[in-house]
C-alpha cells in the first residue's frame, strides 16, 4: 500500500482506537467541530463493523485533501469458497447474473494479476477485486470505494495498480 493510506487492523481489538487516531490526525490544525469529528468517527466505525461482519481483516483510508476528507477507502476481506465458484470465469459469470439491468449495472470481468486470476467488478464509485487464493482457500477481496471522486480515471488506475501489486509469499 502507498504510504498515504492509513491502515486499521480489524483483526485486533484496538481497531476502534486506530480509527480515533485517524480522525484526530485528520482534524489536527483545522477548525473541525466536535460533532463533525464524532460523525466521521461513527461513519468509519460503522464501515469497519460491517466489513468485519463480512470477513474484513484490514481497512485502509486515503487522505489527500486539505479539508481532511477521505476520498477513498479499501477493505481487505477473506471470502471462503462455500457457494462461490472456485473457477474465476465461473465466479464472474455467477456475479454477472446477479447484476441488475440498467445504468447502475457494474462491469464484471476476469483479469490476470501477478497474484493470479481475479474477478474485477467495477461500479460508479466502487471497485471490487476478488483474487483466487492459492490452495483453494477462497478469494481475497479488495473492496475499494471512492464515493466523492468516483471510480474513474486516476482513482480507478490507482486502485488497479494496488490490486496488481498483490503477490503471494511462500
Amino acid at each position: 500500500m502507498p504510504r498515504e493510506w492509513f491502515r486499521v487492523d480489524l483483526m485486533r481489538d484496538r481497531w476502534r482506537s486506530q480509527l480515533k487516531t485517524f480522525v484526530d490526525r485528520q482534524s489536527e490544525g483545522r477548525s473541525v467541530s466536535a460533532e463533525l469529528k464524532r460523525n466521521v468517527w461513527t461513519t468509519l466505525r460503522n464501515m469497519a463493523e460491517v466489513g468485519r461482519a463480512r470477513g474484513a481483516m484490514e481497512f485502509f483510508l486515503l487522505t489527500t485533501s486539505r479539508d481532511g476528507g477521505f476520498p477513498a477507502s479499501l477493505l481487505v476481506s477473506l471470502m471462503p469458497l462455500g457457494e462461490t465458484p472456485a473457477d474465476p470465469e465461473k465466479y464472474a459469470a455467477w456475479l454477472e447474473l446477479r447484476e441488475p439491468e440498467g445504468a447502475g449495472r457494474r462491469q464484471v470481468s476476469v483479469v490476470e494479476l501477478t497474484a493470479g486470476p481475479a474477478v474485477r467488478v467495477l461500479g460508479a464509485s466502487t471497485l471490487n477485486v476478488h483474487v483466487l487464493m492459492p490452495g483453494g482457500a477462497g478469494y481475497l477481496t479488495l473492496s475499494f470505494s471512492s464515493p466523492v471522486m468516483g471510480m474513474a480515471g486516476p482513482m480507478e488506475r490507482l486502485c488497479d495498480a494496488i490490486a496488481g501489486s498483490l503477490r503471494w509469499v511462500e
